[in-house]
């Protein structure tokens, strides 16, 4: 019976293929998900100033909260809210089709991945998405209220200063800012994937993650003020969850340590059952001594 090796190098020697046809492959998997993307920014467009209004509802309610009567947001050029729709079905559509993206490139470079290599590449492609689903569920759950109410303590009346400081955000530079934000939580939570991948190359092992803990908060904390505001709710906000899921990681890499040895225990113990060496000698004892031409003198 041929071993899982074997059968790996036969699926891989099975896809091999010209250029031209990898090239032809390429174009064919990159317009799906080009289509993808075009489909997904349209309908993004026609929903644009909802999906607006979505991410300004944190800050509207912080006015309402403080009883701030017609709130508004301005723009100060003409192009200004234009293009801010633009960049809101562009970050819209690349989200919602992510899938699709990841899916065809995932499709062109599975027949040059082992079977194990393919299996274990899954889950990753799944969790992805989730994560930075999660992280941006995040920012805009807890960070946003307590951020936008740290950045209106700033308004004075009148009374206090002579001249009013009110906030009148503009449309674009809020949507920069809430997607700086996003980006960064969904990012960050992508930390699990990226430290999985390097446990499953061997580049790294949970035991060198734990004696590397203490710079890894340093890291953390440092990379939370580089991708944030600078604000310390936000900073700790992302810093946290950043120790969070760097913990997380080394379970995972632990786990997945203990699954590869067992699984080379079971290979070895495999490799020896099917070793034909160990098997009854069927000839006999007499096998090896040589015949004797007894014709040889006539």
């Amino acid at each position: 019976m041929a071993s899982r090796t074997d059968r790996d190098e036969a699926e891989i020697e099975a896809s091999r293929a010209p250029l031209i046809d990898h090239l032809i492959e390429l174009r064919d998997r990159l317009k799906w998900a080009a289509i993808a993307f075009f489909v997904c920014f349209v309908i993004a467009y026609v929903f644009a100033e909802d999906i607006y209004a979505f991410l300004v509802r944190p800050l509207a309610k912080i006015y309402e909260q403080r009883g701030v009567e017609n709130p508004r947001m301005i723009y100060t050029a003409l192009t200004e809210a234009f293009f801010t729709y633009l960049k809101v079905s562009f970050y819209t559509a690349l989200f919602v089709s992510f899938p699709v993206i990841a899916t065809q490139l995932y499709k062109f470079a599975a027949p040059g991945l082992y079977r194990t290599e393919r299996h274990a590449f899954l889950p990753f492609l799944v969790a992805t998405p989730v994560l930075f689903a999660l992280g941006a569920t995040l920012v805009y759950s807890f960070i946003f209220p307590l951020a936008w109410s740290f950045f209106l303590s700033f308004q004075t009346a009148p009374v206090d200063t002579g001249l009013a400081i009110e906030l009148e955000a503009k449309v674009n530079e809020y949507l920069s800012l809430v997607l700086k934000l996003m980006f960064a939580f969904g990012l960050a939570f992508q930390l699990p994937v990226a430290i999985t991948l390097l446990a499953r190359a061997g580049l790294t092992t949970a035991d060198a993650l734990r004696r590397r803990r203490k710079y890894a908060v340093v890291i953390a904390f440092v990379g939370a003020a580089l991708l944030t505001p600078p604000d310390l709710i936000s900073q700790v906000g992302l810093g946290i969850p950043i120790i969070v899921l760097f913990e997380i990681s080394i379970l995972l890499a632990a786990a997945m340590e203990r699954r590869y040895a067992r699984d080379e225990d079971e290979d070895l113990a495999d490799d020896e059952g099917d070793d034909p060496d160990d098997g009854p000698d069927d000839g006999g004892p007499d096998d090896d001594i040589p015949e004797t031409d007894y014709h040889m003198g006539r």
